[in-house]
């Protein structure tokens, strides 16, 4: 049996793990383990900032599905992943962080750069684990894999002590897990299953509602054949977007705050949602005592603790989405089920009547939406499309082409600005052949675009369209809409500094803008038609552009309005 050190046996564990890039900026403590990881076949990418390790680790998750990996030293190198640990969390991503710590002796003493990072990211992890000796150092990465990739997915953390990379220990391969009180429910009960068929059967104006549980759980086929034989309407949350193609006649859009017209009116006047994957989070329901009166809902959930949580429910199911489909799909088949035209045709009358906001027609102003409708229609279709947070993340959720799973990847539990530029990063690294945008918001963009001398670098040619509005566009909108439009500080000046094109050319990158129009078609192609090299590419929009449609936070869906003092009028179904 060999004998390694705990630094060289972990980076051998990931390499048989399968591990092909981790992100990191070595440190003191996690020194150790950097000097096995010279040698070995995992490629480690040196980002500028710990928070763009944990972005990009959980990039590289979305857009391939395999476990992320970010790399930091004890103290403040952990804990700046801790934004990014807590958007994996929201997000439910699987990443595995590793992060030094200082010698076993000196935990708890306020040693130099010693924090307790286990206690820090307990409430925002699935699992953490200490490592005080070397022999515990496999085991633990490989149950931080299994846990980080199965059943509810999300972040672990694996916290190690510096003597335990120094320490010897014995080498051997396969390890057994030992995880008894780890059991997660992925298979569905039959008889639920079968019940909730029979209310689709009795239903007269159902919903199919679909969230990120069917990204995470790959089961997109599976409700595209659910639908194919039994055609209800479909509405899918923010990260939940192209797991149905928005270009399907049964696809209403996405519900709740900033959601569809028709896809607000399909959950509030439903009479049964079928909920997969979703968590019910207050973004979708407005008021929750206004939410969906008069519907039974069946949800069906990997986790457990999501079911009743934010809704009661008329139906819980536990277990993975797509075993649950494929058995739901199967109890409808060849059934009779109800005539749905009429709903179906309410609810595309109101797609019709208040489709979403695009924009004002005015002259030499370039519109935020057509600016990211053309992003869209002009690049490949298996482009990855990347978001910050704020009017750009909305605008990007309606006007991008959701067509198919893995191309889109956004934070949305956490709302985490400075997520774009390391995601898109991370996706890049992931799918080398793919284009890859990053849709950002002048102000998400200061936060982490350091992260851009990153790609720069390692030749990892991201493609960045700044909406550059000037201002912190959402906090902004609610400041016009909710505070008498007193502007505090919300004002970012980004017209003047600083100036992104050379700040895009000084960190390695081509730096292109558009002021007018006619311009928008050209910098996206030329950005497109580039391939050697980063591309940032700047776009001036007006501060005044808003996002629509809206219900105010507190209030009930039943208030949308699909543009500023524009309330829809509710037919009856």
């Amino acid at each position: 049996m060999n004998q390694l050190t705990g630094a060289q046996a972990i980076v051998k564990a990931l390499e048989h793990l399968g591990v092909e890039v981790a992100f990191g900026i070595p440190g003191g403590t996690i020194l150790p383990m950097y000097d096995p990881l010279f040698d070995s076949s995992i490629r480690h990418i040196l980002v500028r900032h710990e928070q763009g390790a944990a972005h990009a680790a959980e990039g590289y998750a979305t857009s391939t599905g395999r476990v992320g990996v970010c790399i930091a030293t004890s103290g403040p190198g952990a804990a700046n992943l801790v934004t990014g640990l807590s958007n994996a969390y929201m997000d439910s991503t699987p990443v595995v962080a590793i992060t030094g710590q200082v010698g076993s002796a000196m935990i708890g003493t306020d040693a130099f750069q010693e924090a307790d990072i286990r206690g820090m990211t307990f409430p925002i992890t699935k699992h953490s684990f200490l490592i005080k000796s070397p022999e515990d150092i496999v085991p633990a990465v490989v149950e931080a894999f299994h846990i980080a990739s199965t059943g509810r997915p999300g972040p672990v953390l694996v916290d190690i002590a510096k003597d335990a990379f120094t320490g010897m220990t014995d080498w051997s391969w396969p390890v057994e897990m030992n995880l008894p009180g780890y059991k997660p429910t992925s298979k569905p009960h039959n008889r639920q299953v079968a019940q909730a068929a029979s209310m689709i059967k009795k239903a007269t104006q159902p919903v199919l509602f679909i969230g990120g549980g069917i990204l995470r759980s790959g089961a997109a086929e599976e409700v595209a054949a659910l639908i194919k034989t039994a055609p209800m309407p479909v509405v899918t949350t923010l990260m939940g977007r192209g797991q149905f193609p928005d270009s399907h006649p049964l696809n209403f859009g996405m519900p709740g705050m900033h959601g569809t017209v028709a896809s607000v009116g399909a959950l509030q006047r439903a009479d049964l949602i079928v909920a997969v994957g979703v968590r019910f989070d207050d973004r979708v329901t407005g008021a929750k005592d206004s939410f969906a009166t008069n519907a039974a809902i069946i949800h069906c959930d990997i986790d457990p603790a999501e079911i009743g949580k934010n809704k009661a429910v008329d139906l819980p199911i536990v277990g993975d989405a797509k075993a649950m489909l494929v058995e739901l799909e199967l109890g409808l088949r060849d059934q009779k089920l109800p005539d749905w035209k009429k709903w179906i045709a309410y609810l595309t009358g109101l797609q019709e009547k208040y489709p979403t906001w695009a924009g004002d027609d005015t002259d030499n102003i370039i519109q935020p939406q057509e600016v990211i409708s053309r992003i869209g229609e002009l690049s490949p279709d298996d482009t990855i499309f990347v978001t910050g947070v704020g009017q750009h993340q909305m605008w990007s959720a309606h006007f991008l082409p959701h067509e198919r799973p893995n191309q889109w990847l956004t934070s949305g539990g956490a709302g985490t600005m400075g997520f774009c530029i390391p995601a898109t990063m991370g996706a890049k690294v992931g799918n080398p052949d793919r284009v890859v945008w990053g849709i950002d918001g002048d102000g998400c963009f200061q936060m982490t675009n350091q992260e851009l001398v990153t790609c720069a670098l390692n030749n990892i040619p991201v493609k960045i369209a700044i909406i550059n509005n000037q201002v912190l566009g959402m906090v902004r909108q609610w400041q016009t809409l909710f505070y008498d439009q007193r502007y505090s500080n919300t004002e970012l000046h980004t017209d003047r500094v600083p100036d992104f094109v050379k700040l895009a050319e000084a960190m390695g990158c081509v730096g292109l803008r558009a002021t007018t129009p006619d311009e928008v078609d050209s910098v996206i192609e030329q950005a497109l038609a580039i391939n050697d090299k980063p591309v940032v590419v700047e776009i001036m929009v007006s501060k005044d552009a808003q996002v629509w449609p809206m219900v105010a936070a507190g209030m009930s869906n039943d208030d949308i309005k699909y543009a500023r003092d524009m309330a829809p009028e509710w037919d009856e179904v």
